[in-house]
């Protein structure tokens, strides 16, 4: 594979550095605030501790993923179906 724009070698190999750093540090600090997000709740509103007592953030975060995945799988059979024409 190529990086368009970017010639092969080093400078795709920086280019690529560049973008990865650039996207971690949002994501963690995404998924630091979505895991901490339900302990935080609980801690102003008591009431709720039925709720978020039982879906913690960790929970929270596999959930999400398996759905995320689940709709990623979903939508390759889509597209293999719309392909089968075309592999005969």
């Amino acid at each position: 594979g190529f990086v368009p724009g970017v010639r092969p070698g080093r400078p795709t190999a920086v280019y690529l550095d560049r973008v990865l750093t650039r996207l971690t540090l949002p994501g963690a600090i995404y998924l630091a605030l979505i895991a901490a997000l339900p302990s935080v709740i609980f801690r102003f509103l008591p009431e709720s501790n039925v709720f978020f007592g039982v879906l913690g953030g960790t929970s929270i975060l596999i959930v999400v993923g398996v759905a995320l995945d689940t709709i990623r799988q979903m939508e390759a059979q889509i597209m293999m179906r719309n392909y089968e024409g075309f592999l005969r």
